[in-house]
């Protein structure tokens, strides 16, 4: 992977094939790296957190651009920074010295080329934390594949097992398709989750999903295929914090919070079929106030 991958970009399944060193590909960005905040993040899974945080990097822009996106002023490309690549590295170590567990890149695909090189440079120096990929589970199966032996932990999400869903609230109708294939090829570079003493992730998958109104079907859909296709060698994060926000933009049924009885139904189907590795939320996951400032901190 080379930084010729800008000039006719198909680091995401949309393949636009812009000249990204030219103008703005579907992602809302062009070819200079851009960054929102760098800085330590307590509202990730347990095993991410540790005691200190996750050393989260918010990168700008989002080649998914779901109509609910909770951080849609970095996700559109409207608020982030350019820094270079080298600027990236020195972020790493900036955050591992904060006291962060590991690096967690946050919607990181249309820059893979940029954050390798950063990766590598920073293996080379000696730097030693995981790094996570925190990604939207619509990923190119040739971007993720050029990321094995650099990434230790998976994070996507997994939003829709129907692409009628997928197509109406993310403009994209072959979600499920792409999201098996690229998931596919993380398990394939990490067929098991390992963890330190204190019980950090070191190295493994954390499939995320976020439970949306009137898609507790779809969910519970989702839910049989990971676990029948990877059964507990994966970790599923079932999610409840869903906010509409921005709500005069929002599809009607999308303009409120899910049921609480919805999610109690899930986690319970999820129990029936046998899911044994996963993560639960509580009600006070739920608000604006668990969305980060982004404010260039850390840039």
């Amino acid at each position: 992977m080379d930084f010729d991958s800008y000039k006719n970009c198909t680091l995401c399944p949309r393949k636009c094939r812009v000249d990204r060193n030219i103008k703005t590909g579907y992602c809302k960005t062009g070819s200079a790296l851009s960054l929102s905040r760098a800085a330590l993040h307590l509202w990730e899974e347990p095993c991410l957190e540790g005691k200190n945080g996750s050393g989260a990097v918010f990168f700008g822009g989002c080649s998914l651009g779901c109509v609910f996106c909770q951080n849609r002023e970095i996700s559109r490309g409207m608020h982030s920074k350019e820094v270079d690549r080298d600027r990236l590295c020195e972020i790493f170590f900036e955050l591992r010295d904060k006291g962060a567990c590991n690096i967690n890149l946050v919607t990181p695909d249309h820059f893979a080329p940029h954050i390798v090189y950063a990766i590598e440079k920073a293996k080379k120096q000696g730097f030693d934390l995981p790094f996570v990929w925190n990604s939207s589970g619509y990923s190119s199966p040739e971007t993720i594949r050029a990321l094995s032996g650099l990434i230790d932990i998976y994070l996507p999400d997994f939003k829709y097992f129907s692409n009628e869903y997928a197509k109406k609230y993310s403009n994209v109708p072959d979600y499920f398709d792409t999201a098996q294939k690229s998931l596919y090829e993380m398990h394939r570079q990490i067929p098991f989750c390992e963890f330190d003493e204190n019980g950090i992730m070191k190295r493994g998958i954390i499939v995320r999903l976020l439970l949306l109104p009137q898609l507790c079907n779809d969910a519970k859909k989702i839910l049989y295929y990971l676990h029948e296709t990877y059964g507990n060698r994966i970790y599923i994060s079932i999610m409840s914090q869903y906010t509409p926000i921005n709500c005069a933009d929002l599809p009607k049924e999308l303009r409120s919070s899910v049921p609480p009885k919805d999610y109690d139904e899930l986690c319970r189907y999820a129990e029936k079929i046998g899911i044994e590795n996963g993560f639960l939320q509580d009600g006070e996951s739920i608000g604006e106030s668990f969305i980060p400032d982004f404010d260039f901190y850390g840039v």
